[in-house]
């Protein structure tokens, strides 16, 4: 960040590839307080943080991407007088997802937030994968949320937005070249794909698995994975995490298509964006006792044709229900 004077308040965490830390400077036109965060890393992981702002200065503008500050990656010496490398980025005041949920009882969050945010994330991954990227660590940790305010029918509440963070494990859509039989994880292992841990292949199919398991942990409270203890012999095997048998029943279509066992039935970000899991009020009031009682709210024959491919993804994957 070019400009203002920078100062240190507090280290805000620590990751695989450095610490994150917050810093406040004064705005020059008017001398109110902002914030800032910075990444830092040592010599060992600043391939890492180049790749990052590389990435995020081609995402620059893109409404569900942290942004990042200044033009280059600084370099500097520590008091050790080590060389560090630092980027500074905006700062999310509610923390990470994985934070933000620890205030809901249980950490689940409402159906309507699990909604909207599986929304803006889509819209984030839309715009990720039409840059030619892979994520490759989607996970609540590297999800920030901003506190916002809306205006509805004339009066101000206050809301939330989404943005995703962490790039430092982004590859190119197609490069399997990290992939090695005995470190076979792009990225947090709970939240890869069979594809992605079998043979190394990065394509969307793997942050959509990834945002899966997101949506499943927003609405259990739980890791994906947990009724293993977290070994992974059914991921390794192409089978889904567990979905609870009361989650609604068009949020289990979406789950089901993001655990397709096969890549490309899982669609693409801009398509999942208008499933019927995100459509509105109407649909959602689907049940699986009762999948048709939407008709008079939604076209018979695309309930009909989802409740189908439903059929044919539970025979297919065999999947677990509670």
């Amino acid at each position: 960040m070019a400009g203002p004077e920078l100062y240190f308040e507090k280290f805000l965490g620590k990751g695989s590839f450095g610490v994150v830390s917050l810093y406040k400077y004064k705005r020059r036109h008017d001398g109110k307080t902002l914030y800032a965060a910075a990444k830092t890393s040592d010599h060992k992981h600043a391939e890492s943080l180049y790749i990052e702002f590389q990435i995020l200065s081609e995402l620059k503008g893109c409404p569900r991407i942290v942004q990042c500050y200044g033009t280059e990656v600084l370099e500097r010496r520590n008091e050790e007088g080590c060389l560090e490398y630092k980027i500074h980025m905006e700062y999310a005041p509610g923390g990470s997802l994985k934070s933000f949920s620890n205030q809901f009882q249980d950490k689940k969050l409402p159906d309507a937030l699990v909604r909207d945010f599986t929304r803006m994330l889509l819209e984030g991954l839309a715009t990720i994968h039409g840059r030619g990227y892979v994520h490759c660590d989607l996970k609540p940790a590297n999800i920030l949320v901003f506190p916002s305010y809306i205006n509805k029918n004339g009066a101000w509440r206050s809301s939330h937005e989404l943005k995703i963070s962490d790039f430092g494990l982004t590859r190119r859509d197609g490069d399997n070249t990290w992939w090695q039989p005995h470190h076979p994880f792009a990225g947090t292992a709970i939240y890869m794909s069979p594809e992605s841990i079998s043979h190394g292949e990065t394509r969307k199919g793997l942050d959509l698995w990834s945002l899966g398991c997101i949506v499943l942990e927003m609405y259990t409270g739980q890791r994906p994975w947990w009724h293993t203890d977290y070994k992974l012999n059914d991921l390794k095997n192409c089978h889904g995490p567990l979905i609870p048998r009361d989650l609604p029943f068009d949020a289990k279509l979406f789950l089901m298509t993001c655990f397709s066992p096969e890549a490309d039935d899982r669609k693409d970000a801009s398509t999942l964006v208008n499933h019927i899991f995100l459509r509105g009020d109407v649909v959602s009031k689907i049940t699986e006792s009762s999948p048709m009682s939407a008709k008079t709210g939604s076209n018979p024959r695309n309930i009909s044709l989802e409740l189908e491919k439903l059929r044919q993804r539970l025979s297919d994957m065999r999947s677990i229900f509670v």
